[in-house]
């Protein structure tokens, strides 16, 4: 797996860079593992976190540049540590052991290869509770094949809708042909949701949207489409936990919190498609209250 690294097309972007040889392309990642943290985490959606929460693993870097990332110090600046292979499944096999529902890799695109080795190391070590893919949404058809048996649960943000928008907040290009083609190759491989007797997911794909102040159409596009192009089972999360925060701040159209007004607009308009699986964050006053507390 590691030789893809030798000229890396692993994202969109197709770099085509050495990163066993040092290169760094535009994600900044290198041939070396990097990960900021891991933790069990009580707020992703209930399907996912449970009563046990969901055994996360933060990624460092990334292959977009979102002016409004929360995780910028990770996803921008790179903090992080470098492992191996070997103490990655490591990692996986001591989140298990703290009785979490899931593993779950947070912005894991850059990784694909060395994650893929580290879960069969891990899986011949024990690890049988479900992989969850947490991604951006900007990836390669080809990068979500070779998932293919190592993913339970895909769990892909659907950012942007409009293509200048996208260049605009994240600097990319065709974010939507992109992500949607992506999103419908996870639908193809994962088929039919699965949901235990404890209301935790096992297998299935949800797609997350954040809303973006002064963008609620973006995001009604975005909700129209998956209405319209996925399974009646997908699973939709809608979130509401914006704020500004990096280089959000100095930009006049993000720098303020969604208004009621706004987030109203967006609650009427999943009424009115009749999207039902899914969930929905509640709107909280102040930046501390912006903690999911999740509806539908």
């Amino acid at each position: 797996m590691e030789e893809l690294l030798e000229n890396c097309n692993i994202c969109p972007h197709k770099c085509n860079i050495n990163r066993n040889k040092g290169k760094i392309g535009r994600c900044k990642a290198t041939n070396k593992i990097k990960v900021a943290l891991y933790s069990v985490h009580n707020f992703e959606e209930p399907c996912i976190s449970g009563e046990k929460g969901s055994g996360t693993v933060f990624f460092s870097n990334c292959n977009l540049n979102c002016i409004y990332c929360q995780n910028y110090e990770i996803s921008q600046q790179g903090r992080g540590k470098e492992i191996s292979i070997e103490e990655l499944s490591d990692i996986f096999i001591k989140q298990q052991k703290r009785n979490v529902e899931n593993i779950n890799l947070v912005t894991p695109t850059s990784y694909v290869p060395q994650i893929i080795e580290a879960i069969k190391i891990a899986r011949k070590k024990g690890l049988n509770i479900p992989i969850v893919y947490n991604t951006n949404g900007y990836e390669n058809i080809e990068t979500i094949k070779m998932l293919d048996g190592y993913v339970d649960i895909y769990l892909p943000d659907l950012k942007y809708y409009y293509n200048d928008i996208a260049k605009k907040y994240s600097k990319i290009d065709n974010y939507f042909e992109i992500a949607t083609k992506a999103i419908k190759e996870m639908e193809k491989q994962i088929g039919k949701t699965v949901i235990d007797e404890n209301g935790m997911m096992k297998k299935g794909i949800i797609i997350r949207h954040l809303v973006l102040p002064n963008n609620i159409e973006n995001s009604k596009k975005i909700l129209k489409w998956i209405r319209e192009n996925m399974n009646n089972d997908t699973y939709i999360s809608v979130m509401a936990q914006y704020f500004p925060t990096y280089k959000a701040k100095e930009d006049l159209e993000l720098n303020r919190k969604l208004t009621k007004q706004e987030w109203r607009k967006i609650d009427e308009y999943i009424e009115e498609l009749g999207i039902e699986n899914g969930f929905i964050q509640e709107l909280g006053d102040h930046e501390e209250e912006y903690v999911p507390k999740w509806e539908f």
